[in-house]
């Protein structure tokens, strides 16, 4: 037994133990040693006691040695290097100037919106789309993933759902019928739970073969300045995330994005668990792409001045240029530096000249997979130590390194393009992110509630204007708060995908008619045609067509539809039965007699009264 340039007496227990331990193992123990993190050792027990914790633990030790590029040895380095600069103060952007970046606004429904979703719908079957889907939803008041979540609770339907629908309509949509690839990264929360539901549910139409799971592991958390790695007890390695930037490892590491490359896939569409709007902007997102050879779009939105979203900026100086996210806490302080002694201040418009980033990214995979090839996938780490006092010497608590998916383009050189694509809110970012309480808080201070009430309430907007971008009169409704919250009593209205991906599919399948009140309109069907159709008041029109059938609704429907009702405090309690989904609301929805037609055999049909 050797322990190399260390003294045996430091080890007793270990010294003891060590024949005990295979080769491999005790590798791993003298390189961790050698780096510092002799700590974790001193206190071994001699054989017999706490054989089968010690072996969990040098077990746990191994996977993440494994899992991270460069192993433990180049985690603790890196985290020395980065505790450094963050002891130092050091301005990651130091010498570089913010400008605004490359651009496209389409924040209103135009030729040229549509002539990008024409270029984007022709690539339907060259995209897949990746979910970051690591989350559970317990910070909403949901003890499940957040996936599962209803977008929308007309008809329950989950995001997991309305993205496969998304999917499915893209696939019926192409020339070749060509499956979308999903991939879905997950951790070790809400993988087991993610499976479960999509075989459950019969992976929601998708074939199980499009579907690729990729689990994000775990690395471990960092005690103080010197990198000691931190434990949660005598032998059990404390353990955090990595953040969402391990995607591109993982996309690496399994193969999957160099087969996707293989197979003729040519852009990557990322997308967040409860962003329900994101595929409104995808065929326009992938047109932009494409006519303007982006290697790298941003999707945005207007942002509003001091507002707690990323602002996207081409950062200018010493020879390099970046267009990256600038978070927001960053913006302030760089804009004061460089450019505005008055910060984060809106221009002309009242907005901020630099786009608030939504984490909607459209990457081109042929560049893509070249950088992840020279990388391992690794992209910019950080860390963001909580210190215990001024002096920088301690921590509160045990920090990490962390990685966020849209810095790739640090590693970009001149010959990648990046660009950004602004759209409207409600289109394009509707994150369920907040409990009723946070989010009453978050609206009550002037900020966004983005909450699942408002998030049901974006879906139903987007539907609204769809509707109207394809001819019909549409009602916008009135605003009123729900538990302090956001919501408009208005037109319920649900297009689903496989009714309309475009603007221009929708306006070929709705002639005139007119929406109002709080009446509402579901659609679920790719040959389903609306000829003045006219609802009002609480009347509702559901129409549902499998492949195959073609139906035409047409005139007016009167009836009582679906009524808003919000829950009462013993409905919201933990002992309710009520569905958490429904809960975390503070309302739902009781059907008084709408018109639904279903159609599950092929043919031709009218619907009208």
């Amino acid at each position: 037994m050797a322990f190399g340039f260390l003294e045996e007496a430091e080890f007793v227990g270990l010294s003891a133990d060590w024949s005990n331990i295979p080769v491999e193992q005790q590798l791993l123990i003298n390189k961790l040693i050698e780096n510092g993190q002799k700590h974790l050792f001193l206190d071994w027990d001699a054989p017999g006691t706490s054989d089968a914790e010690k072996a969990v633990f040098l077990d746990a030790l191994a996977k993440v040695d494994g899992n991270y590029p460069g192993g433990l040895a180049g985690y603790i380095a890196n985290s020395r290097t980065l505790l450094a600069e963050a002891r130092e103060g050091l301005n990651p952007f130091e010498g570089l100037t913010p400008e605004q970046p490359e651009k496209v606004d389409l924040t209103s429904f135009s030729d040229e919106f549509e002539k990008y979703e024409a270029i984007g719908a022709a690539k339907f079957d060259k995209v897949g789309v990746v979910l970051v889907a690591g989350g559970l939803g317990e910070r909403l008041g949901y003890n499940g993933i957040k996936v599962d979540i209803a977008v929308e609770v007309l008809e329950e339907t989950s995001y997991l759902k309305h993205y496969a629908d998304n999917l499915l309509a893209m696939q019926a949509a192409s020339e070749s019928k060509r499956p979308v690839p999903f991939i879905i990264m997950v951790s070790q929360d809400t993988g087991p739970k993610t499976l479960e539901s999509l075989e459950a549910n019969n992976y929601f139409g998708m074939q199980k073969e499009q579907v690729y799971i990729l689990k994000q592991e775990l690395v471990p958390a960092i005690a103080d300045n010197d990198g000691a790695l931190a434990l949660d007890g005598k032998y059990q390695l404390a353990l955090k995330p990595h953040g969402h930037g391990d995607i591109h490892m993982l996309l690496h590491t399994s193969g999957v994005a160099a087969k996707l490359a293989g197979e003729g896939i040519e852009y990557l569409m990322f997308i967040q668990d409860t962003n329900g709007p994101s595929f409104n902007t995808l065929p326009a997102a992938l047109g932009v792409s494409v006519a303007n050879g982006y290697d790298f779009n941003s999707l945005a939105i207007k942002r509003r001045p001091g507002e707690a979203v990323g602002g996207l900026a081409r950062l200018v100086g010493e020879g390099k240029e970046f267009t990256l996210n600038v978070e927001y806490n960053q913006l302030d302080p760089l804009l004061r530096a460089t450019i505005n002694p008055e910060g984060d201040v809106g221009d002309e418009t009242g907005y901020s000249p630099f786009p608030g980033n939504c984490n909607t990214l459209m990457i081109k995979v042929a560049s893509y997979v070249k950088i992840l090839e020279a990388t391992q996938g690794i992209i910019a780490e950080f860390v963001n130590p909580k210190y215990s006092d001024e002096t920088k010497t301690a921590f509160k608590k045990p920090t990490r390194l962390e990685t966020m998916m849209q810095d790739l383009p640090k590693l970009f050189g001149e010959s990648e393009k990046v660009g950004v694509t602004i759209f409207d809110r409600m289109w394009s970012f509707s994150p369920n992110k907040n409990n009723i309480a946070d989010a009453a808080a978050k609206y009550a201070s002037g900020g966004p509630a983005d909450a699942s009430a408002t998030a049901e309430n974006d879906f139903y907007g987007a539907g609204r204007a769809r509707l109207k971008a394809a001819g019909m009169l549409v009602d916008e409704g009135e605003e009123i708060l729900i538990l302090g919250v956001p919501f408009t009593v208005g037109p319920k209205v649900i297009l689903r995908p496989s009714f309309a991906m475009t603007l221009e599919e929708g306006r070929r399948k709705v002639s005139g008619g007119s929406i109002s009140g709080d009446a509402t309109l579901i659609i679920d069907g790719a040959d389903v045609t609306l000829e003045n159709v006219e609802l009002s008041g609480p009347s509702a029109l559901v129409v549902k067509a499998c492949a195959g059938a073609k139906v035409t609704a047409r005139g007016t429907f009167e009836n009582e539809g679906y009524e808003l009702v919000t829950l009462s405090d013993d409905e919201r309690s933990a002992d309710s039965d009520i569905e958490e989904y429904i809960k975390i609301r503070g309302y739902k929805f009781k059907n008084r007699g709408a018109a639904v037609f279903e159609f599950n055999e092929p043919g031709e049909y009218v619907v009208e009264q």
